[in-house]
């Protein structure tokens, strides 16, 4: 099982990848949203806010449930994800990452992953 360092670490590979990004590809399929990452076996959860910018520093979050998407995961799989060696849509077709959002939300997230 992956600790809390790793998890921080991972959230911060996530976050430079989408970086990474062309800004006018980003911009076209990013629209506002406040998104959470609770990491169920680590009982922990972190907030971030996306934007046409990318991502702001995650920071800890008290109330995962507020934010418009609210991602579900275990700790060796977001590791997994950030290194990618495990896609996020296999992932959550395989129910280890659960993704709750709006539809919308859901197919632009789609585009850019």
């Amino acid at each position: 099982m992956a600790n809390e360092d790793d998890c921080r670490a991972a959230l911060a590979r996530i976050a430079a990848r989408l970086a990474e990004v062309d800004g006018d590809r980003l911009a076209e399929h990013v629209v506002e949203r406040t998104i959470s990452c609770r990491i169920t076996d680590l009982g922990l959860a972190y907030r971030t806010r996306l934007h046409a910018g990318g991502l702001d520093p995650f920071e800890a979050d008290g109330d995962p449930e507020s934010a418009q998407v609210r991602l579900t995961v275990g700790s060796d799989d977001l590791v997994a994800m950030a290194g990618e060696e495990l896609h996020p849509a296999k992932a959550w077709a395989a129910g280890r990452v659960k993704i709750e959002a709006s539809f919308l939300d859901l197919l632009r997230l789609r585009r850019l992953l």
